[in-house]
Parts: structure tokens; C-alpha cells; sequence
């Protein structure tokens, strides 16, 4: 096994993946992060009690994980990929850049 790398996204990249129905985001933040502001199509799965195999199958798409800054969805996808997964992308900034990049968020989830 090689050093596992994973691989930036912007918001712009992953704002049109999912609109196109390429990507699968996976939010990585925890229930009280998920339920004061959401990514409008993520699925969670906090990171604090992660485990790869929680992850739906993605069905050809790909699977970019995503938390508040940028940190969490790097640790998430070298734990998936340790698992044998090849899912090696995150959205770089993570919230903090969806909302800079003007991206749509949903509140009160």
C-alpha cells in the first residue's frame, strides 16, 4: 500500500459534481455542527464515530468528504482509504469555504 493522498476540491468543483450527480458528499461534522448548518445534499457521518463502511454505496459516483475547515474530511478519507476504500477527495475549506464561495447552506436540518 502507497501513502494514501487525498485530493483537494473546491466548493465551485463540488457544488457542480453534486448538481451534476458525479459526487457523493459526506459530511464528516457532528450533529450539532450538521444541525446549525448543512450542506443541502450531504449525507453524515461524524467523524468522531467513523466508520468507512457507514458510507452508502456510491454507485459510480464519487464519494468527497467535507467537515468545517478542511481538516476532519482529510483525516475521514485516509481512514476510508486504510480501509481499502478509494475514496481520496475533500472539499478544500470546507464549510467555511462553501459559504465564502456564496454556495447554499440549509439551516435548522
Amino acid at each position: 500500500m502507497g501513502v494514501a493522498v487525498v485530493h483537494d476540491l473546491t466548493p465551485q468543483d463540488v457544488a457542480k459534481g453534486i448538481a451534476e450527480g458525479r459526487i457523493l458528499l459526506v459530511d464528516v461534522r457532528e450533529p450539532n455542527e450538521v444541525a446549525a448548518e448543512a450542506y443541502p445534499d450531504g449525507i453524515v457521518v461524524p467523524l468522531s464515530s467513523f466508520d468507512p463502511m457507514l458510507i452508502p454505496d456510491p454507485q459510480g459516483k464519487d464519494v468527497v468528504f467535507a467537515c468545517r475547515s478542511g481538516k476532519r474530511s482529510v483525516t475521514a478519507s485516509m481512514a476510508a482509504q486504510a480501509a481499502g476504500l478509494p475514496y481520496d477527495k475533500h472539499l478544500q475549506g470546507g464549510m467555511l469555504g462553501w459559504k465564502a464561495a456564496g454556495l447554499p447552506i440549509k439551516t435548522g436540518g
